[in-house]
């Protein structure tokens, strides 16, 4: 799938995980690649309700989440906006699930225990990719 963006850069992020600490871990790694308005959500329903209040440029969610999970959020997101940047970040990394994820729409997926320079490395290229641009590194 390749996403048609303007040369602006992203500015706006929305993070979907249950885990407090991890959102927080995420927060500080997409203000370092310099986005500004970063919104959080505990579980995928208040995910697809920050979304359509926010339209973000980028969504880092969990796949296992309470209430709906991170699957059916994708579908949700993806329902509201067929362009969205989805990012799956999850424990779960079998072959089935990042399947599952990226046919529902995911653009990437990344695993949790990857190290803090890889997931910056990965969002990066993932900013380049789409907005054609080189992220902030400061």
């Amino acid at each position: 799938m390749v996403l048609i963006r303007t040369m602006r850069s992203p500015e706006t992020a929305l993070i979907v995980d249950d885990e407090k600490h991890l959102r927080l871990y995420l927060r500080l790694i997409l203000s370092q690649l310099g986005l500004t308005t970063i919104v959080e959500a505990s579980n995928g329903r208040e995910g697809i309700e920050r979304y359509k209040a926010v339209k973000p440029d980028l969504v880092l969610m969990d796949v296992n989440m309470p209430v709906v999970e991170g699957i059916e959020a994708l579908r949700g997101i993806v329902d509201l906006d067929a362009d969205a940047v989805v990012v799956m970040v999850s424990s779960m990394a079998t072959r089935q699930v990042v399947e599952d994820s990226v046919k529902q729409g995911a653009t990437y997926y990344i695993r949790k225990d990857s190290s803090k320079d890889e997931i910056i490395q990965i969002i990066r290229n993932l900013i380049q990719d789409i907005w054609g641009i080189q992220a902030l590194d400061s």
